[in-house]
């Protein structure tokens, strides 16, 4: 039984490709990489747009070696994690994170996230990403607490959790982010396509229960009726407080009892998820307006969005002695924050990828300069390389995920070109990206099929053509 923690691995990729062994590039065309992408009769989706992508990229991208990792880590999600048919008459997508056989709302919408823009190229894309919209709905419908799901009633390792588990449920750890990503997900289709056929009374009624979820968890008249316990020898995979989590002050935010990481956070009201639900929160009440017409059920969402945003100001900024004001990781309201920032999307450095705050936000820059320093506890170096890791990957571990966060949000050619040059040297010659390696020894590495990150670096690579060609043009 695979369990989504840590598991240290090392050699073969399995399942995301062809087995590759201990290579050792030297630099050359393309052609001298080995052919690791899934063959095509047994990739689980096929996309001409993506296809198409790949080829006009590989004539982009000059380093031989990250043509080649775009090449296999771009199409990764459809490659093999894509599960897309039709019921009921409608598109129904299920998208695995990769070595679990479990759909994450926030893995799932992330994962095909960089496809959109090739929506308006490929039909059967677009079908699949409508696909996605329905299933997230349904899995709304099961449970609004819940972050992973399987695609039929079975029984999951977790099934014993202290928690109301559902046999459609893989785990229930509340995590606001997982109803963020969701929103995202629908706005953006709508935005791309003008596509209005996922938003049927069943959206609608999932939307409802986010509302409803949301404010349960501002906790202001009691403390909701979600709470969480695990048997297990890991401290942050349980909950403190009776399973509600530390004691908070009701000041307006929203707790969220895990992180994305899907981690227990210590103080439960986790800054960046807020910052995301205040942007969702308006996204979904324009959809509410323009396609739904639901004005009333709209003025809640922007109402509370504005709540959220106006806590924020009050209780999320942290005067710290070396950095002045930066955004704290988490908050209680009774005046306490825990100051660290680890690789999970949304974290403090991955803000502005989610439109959340300003790469030019006074407070951002200080934070980020904190985050990438030795006063924040999960920035790691070593002779691997250095970089954001993460409780959920303990000690020493660096994340791609971050380091791809770093780049995607950084507005400095050096910078960015130094985690190109990482990203580069520490895939321990697989081809695809994983959830962490050891800072010391690359070979030592994490989940060697994460279909998320896969993707992340391709966007990664894409946002570059579209805004810093000339960094493409470089061989590393």
């Amino acid at each position: 039984m695979i369990e989504r923690r840590t598991f240290l691995k090392t050699g073969a990729l399995a399942a995301a490709g062809a087995a590759v062994g201990n290579w050792s590039f030297a630099m050359g065309s393309a052609a001298d990489f080995p052919v690791v992408r899934i063959p095509a009769d047994q990739r689980s989706f096929k996309s001409t747009a993506v296809e198409a992508t790949i080829t006009r990229m590989k004539k982009v991208i000059k380093d031989p070696e990250l043509a080649w990792l775009f090449e296999n880590c771009f199409p990764n999600t459809i490659d093999t994690t894509v599960h897309f048919k039709p019921v009921d008459g409608k598109p129904d997508t299920f998208v695995i994170t990769g070595d679990i056989d479990a759909m994450w709302l926030r893995d799932s919408s992330a994962q095909v996230w960089p496809y959109l823009p090739l929506m308006k190229d490929d039909s059967q894309l677009q079908e699949m990403v409508a696909g996605l919209i329905n299933r997230q709905t349904k899995c709304i419908l099961i449970d609004p607490y819940a972050n992973a799901f399987y695609d039929r009633p079975k029984e999951s390792e977790w099934t014993t959790d202290k928690t109301e588990m559902k046999p459609m449920l893989h785990e229930r750890k509340w995590e606001l982010d997982s109803l963020c990503y969701t929103i995202r997900l629908s706005y953006n289709y709508w935005k791309t396509t003008g596509d209005t056929k996922p938003f049927d009374a069943d959206w609608l009624k999932a939307v409802q229960l986010i509302l409803k979820t949301c404010k349960e968890q501002q906790r202001k008249e009691n403390q909701g009726p979600y709470k969480f316990g695990r048997v297990t020898a890991w401290s942050t995979d349980t909950v403190p407080g009776n399973g509600f989590g530390n004691p908070i002050k009701p000041v307006g935010l929203i707790a969220s009892t895990f992180r994305p990481s899907d981690d227990a956070a210590v103080y439960p009201f986790f800054i960046p998820s807020n910052f995301f639900a205040v942007v969702s929160f308006r996204e979904v009440a324009e959809i509410l307006e323009k396609v739904a017409k639901e004005t009333k059920l709209a003025s809640e969402f922007k109402a509370l969005a504005t709540e959220v945003e106006n806590a924020l100001k009050k209780y999320a900024v942290y005067p710290h002695p070396k950095f002045s004001k930066i955004y704290a990781f988490e908050v209680d309201g009774f005046g306490n924050y825990l100051l660290m920032d680890d690789a999970g999307i949304p974290g403090l450095i991955s803000m502005p990828y989610l439109n959340t705050v300003s790469t030019k936000d006074p407070i951002y820059v200080n934070t980020r300069k904190f985050v990438l320093s030795d006063s924040n506890p999960y920035y790691f170096k070593g002779k691997a390389g250095e970089g954001l890791g993460s409780p959920h990957t303990l000690i020493d571990q660096i994340w791609p995920m971050g380091i791809i966060a770093r780049a995607i949000t950084s507005t400095d050619d050096k910078e960015i070109e130094a985690q190109l040059k990482l990203l580069k040297n520490t895939h321990n010659n697989t081809g695809f990206m994983h959830e962490s390696f050891d800072k010391d020894d690359q070979s030592k590495f994490t989940r060697k099929w994460f279909a998320w990150v896969n993707t992340l670096f391709g966007e990664l690579i894409l946002k570059l053509e579209k805004e810093r060609p000339h960094l493409l043009a470089k061989v590393y």
